[in-house]
């Protein structure tokens, strides 16, 4: 699991297709790959990979990518030296400062805009609005106060109409996170809310339990396979 709270970025080395294997090898900070092992998942750019062919001295790791990661993904975008955002999984009882991120990408968003708040300010002092359309499979978990994950960064929804979303972005996000890389048109990585997901699934269920009458519990989330 992971937060959506990006921990670092880092740079695409090369993505190749080899004996029908698509393998994207990505380079990062000494401070997080040192800390990956053989198997271990990380985030790139909000999906869930696991970590191959780990080189601390060159400080790169590689990830296979299946075939439904690509097609749900933007990775296959991506070229040599795009910047790309890491995240290790949450160790167990860390605070969880964004939301539940699971790295399992619904679809890909485009970028409609990423504008400042104020005109003419420096891009490291002002806020920034964040237009982008969304999947309209998507649209539907996606409600105004709530989180979505984009580029596997936590980030709140301020106004959705349709399968247009804006998001308001601070200084922060936009400086530490591949955000001030794109443009119009560039692909996003889109995971929406698990929770609201589990909500529909309850909604739907021939269980006869008026809306009322349901609670999301830890123990339904684990019953349900979470």
């Amino acid at each position: 699991m992971f937060t959506g709270l990006i921990e670092t970025t880092g740079t695409i080395r090369s993505l190749e297709n080899e004996h029908g294997v698509t393998r994207i090898r990505v380079a990062g900070p000494a401070s997080l790959v040192q800390r990956l092992h053989t198997g271990d998942s990380a985030s790139v750019s909000g999906v869930c990979l696991t970590a191959l062919d780990i080189n601390v001295d060159s400080n790169t790791f590689v990830a296979d990518l299946a075939a439904e990661t690509i097609a749900r993904t933007s990775l296959l975008h991506l070229h040599s030296g795009s910047i790309v955002n890491l995240e290790l999984p949450t160790p167990a009882g860390t605070p969880l400062g964004g939301h539940v991120v699971q790295g399992h990408v619904d679809g890909v968003g485009t970028v409609q805009s990423l504008e400042p708040l104020v005109a003419g300010a420096k891009k490291s002092t002002t806020d920034w609005w964040l237009r982008l359309t969304i999947p309209e499979e998507c649209a539907r978990y996606v409600v105004a106060k709530g989180s979505i994950t984009v580029e596997g960064i936590s980030l709140t929804v301020a106004r959705v109409e349709g399968t247009t979303v804006a998001i308001a972005i601070i200084p922060h996000t936009y400086a530490t996170t591949n955000l001030h890389t794109l443009a119009p048109g560039s692909p996003l990585n889109i995971e929406v809310d698990v929770m609201a997901k589990y909500a529909e699934r309850q909604s739907a269920s021939s269980v006869s339990l008026k809306e009322k009458d349901f609670e999301l519990t830890v123990e339904y989330l684990i019953a349900n396979g979470y």
